[in-house]
């Protein structure tokens, strides 16, 4: 039996790591070791060395230096090594897999590089290339955290301490960034996303917050596969 595939999707700054960290807890409190962790891009692993080379400037210092199909087989390919090494038996023997990104970080990074006219094809591409092709497995659930982009800059400021020099090719680029934004508000929608409003007021919701909506929709979707047991 195949297992349950999680994607916790954001633009840089919008805590997906800590998001999907506290999931991973949280199930793994349920049915301990029957859950795992997974980020991308791996960093760890040789796969990412092409993401590296493109996210560090090496083919040009606009994200618009290579075209959104270039870019996302760096990326795809990087997820390919990590599912055949790492998760593939797995997700196969039934455990849940919760991802730090997966195959939608492309809709919101590659997708603004395609004319909007051909937003439609490119996401099909997408599926037809990673799903199909790579054989990489479809998330069951893609949980969008929607963080403006001034609230993510100044989050990513802290992390950095203000040296900019340390932000990568998109996290530079704050017109790019909008466009993702709008690349991402279109593809929630299109693809039935589950969205995550981060901040009210101006103000990002504390962080087990946040969590606590991503659990009801959990819940909701996959109690009786968790078998929760209630306090």
């Amino acid at each position: 039996m195949r297992g349950i595939l999680i994607d916790i999707e954001g633009l840089d700054g919008s805590g997906k790591e800590t998001q999907a960290q506290l999931l991973y807890n949280y199930i793994n409190d349920k049915i301990p070791e029957k859950v795992v962790y997974a980020s991308f891009p791996n960093y760890e692993s040789n796969s990412s060395a092409l993401v590296k080379m493109y996210l560090n400037g090496e083919f040009g210092s606009d994200p618009f230096n290579v075209n959104a199909y270039a870019a996302s087989s760096f990326f795809a390919v990087d997820r390919f090594s990590s599912f055949k090494k790492e998760w593939q038996k797995d997700y196969e023997n039934g455990k849940w897999i919760i991802a730090n990104r997966y195959t939608s970080s492309n809709f919101l990074y590659q997708m603004p590089k395609v004319e909007k006219s051909r937003w439609d094809s490119y996401l099909e591409w997408i599926h037809d290339y990673e799903y199909d092709k790579l054989g990489l497995p479809r998330p069951d659930e893609v949980i969008y955290l929607d963080v403006p982009i001034e609230v993510s800059q100044e989050l990513m400021n802290k992390r950095y301490k203000g040296d900019l020099s340390k932000k990568d090719l998109h996290e530079a680029n704050l017109d790019f960034l909008r466009m993702c934004q709008k690349a991402a508000e279109y593809t929630s929608v299109r693809c039935g996303w589950n969205v995550i409003k981060c901040v009210e007021n101006g103000q990002l919701k504390p962080m087990e917050e946040i969590h606590q909506e991503i659990v009801l929709i959990i819940k909701n979707k996959f109690q009786k596969l968790l078998k929760f047991v209630e306090s």
